[in-house]
């Protein structure tokens, strides 16, 4: 196990029972997403965590796998679905790359998932193969400020090398909207959505068509 899964191994329990951040913007996101997806869909959600995302949506769609690196918190989301009596979902422990998943997928989410990643066209590439022709991949991803930014951001960028180093947060990539975005059509993709956040939340939600 690498030390970025190590690192969310060791906080499953606590992410798990912490509420949701930017709760209104989260519904938002959710609404959104759930406008894209029909019943007929297979669906892939990488870097799913504790799967409270995946179990929400898996009743609108016909199956729905849910994978994530680190085996505490695909264990939680596992039990959540038991005790919830979701059947129509997996969870497989996985890295982004999902190496052992052939699919295909008519769609993949990638909420909050594609600033962790170490090669970003690697990943997009092989989630545009996972793809049906026409598939979606819908992603929520932590981007730079396209202006001055709030100053969580600047604390964010001061404090996170001192918390890295102490094994308390993650390894993260900071990239532009617009970085992200040509990223995604390098790799082939449309995007037919790209929507700001609340400022607070530094993050850019968007649908990608393969």
């Amino acid at each position: 196990m690498n030390q970025s899964a190590k690192f969310w191994d060791k906080i499953a329990e606590r992410y798990a029972q912490s509420p949701v951040r930017f709760a209104e913007s989260y519904q938002q996101t959710m609404a959104r997403t759930r406008s894209y997806l029909t019943a007929t869909d297979r669906v892939l959600e990488i870097g799913a965590g504790t799967g409270s995302t995946a179990l929400e949506l898996a009743p609108l769609v016909a199956h729905l796998t849910a994978t994530d690196f680190a085996p505490q918190m695909v264990k939680i989301g596992a039990e959540k679905a038991r005790t919830q009596g979701v059947t129509n979902i997996d969870f497989v422990v996985a890295d982004a790359l999902v190496p052992d998943l052939t699919g295909p997928f008519d769609v993949v989410l990638a909420h909050n998932v594609l600033h962790l990643v170490d090669d970003l066209p690697a990943l997009l590439a092989r989630l545009h193969d996972l793809l049906t022709p026409g598939g979606l991949l819908i992603s929520k991803t932590l981007c730079t400020p396209q202006r001055r930014g709030p100053l969580i951001y600047y604390a964010l960028r001061l404090l996170l090398p001192i918390a890295q180093a102490l094994g308390k947060a993650p390894a993260l990539n900071f990239m532009s909207v617009k970085q992200l975005e040509t990223a995604l059509t390098d790799q082939g993709f449309e995007i037919i959505e790209s929507t700001t956040t609340p400022a607070k939340e530094l993050r850019r939600y968007i649908v990608a068509r393969r």
